[in-house]
């Protein structure tokens, strides 16, 4: 009789049940789904600010390099160059003054040229400077935004004539 019982129980672990149904029901998935979304929304705006700051980063070191590549172009070519920053247009150009050479630098979606600086009044277009071979670079200043306001001024130090990127204070 032991073993018949033993034998019994051994069949009912194998067994399936018949009249159970085991899955996800709709009504647990749509609850599964409904968390989901709600943490994708709360984590959404986290995320998308840290891509504008990353472009805003991007941006003026992209700036910082291509005015370093400038002032050096200048020198070890012994070569006059202009650099024209347009605010309108949202980029800066960088050109030899006979035409030969040319490069230009387009800001990224979403990034803006605020200001060039020093500030001249009447000049809401854009700024050109003249960069000579053997002079001291000039006092260029580059403040970039994006759409949440933060902002980044890439200026060039006259002394050194190394490009540098500060973090203004935000009004």
């Amino acid at each position: 009789m032991v073993k018949q019982i033993k034998r019994q129980k051994a069949k009912g672990k194998w067994q399936k049940c018949f009249g159970c149904e085991s899955g996800v029901t709709l009504v647990e998935l749509l609850i599964v789904v409904a968390i989901a979304g709600a943490m994708a929304m709360i984590a959404l705006p986290a995320f998308s600010s840290g891509l504008e700051t990353m472009r805003l980063s991007q941006a003026s070191d992209s700036i910082a390099a291509f005015l370093n590549g400038a002032l050096n172009r200048a020198e070890r070519r012994q070569q006059v160059l202009e650099i024209s920053f347009s605010t309108q247009d949202n980029r800066v150009l960088l050109r030899s003054v006979d035409g030969v050479f040319s490069r230009k630098l387009e800001m990224p979606d979403g990034i803006k040229i605020d200001a060039v600086l020093p500030r001249v009044p009447g000049d809401a277009a854009g700024r050109r400077f003249l960069l000579l071979p053997g002079a001291t670079a000039p006092r260029i200043g580059v403040q970039l935004a994006n759409r949440r306001g933060a902002r980044r001024l890439v200026s060039v130090d006259p002394i050194t004539g190394v490009p540098k990127i500060e973090r203004p204070d935000n009004p």
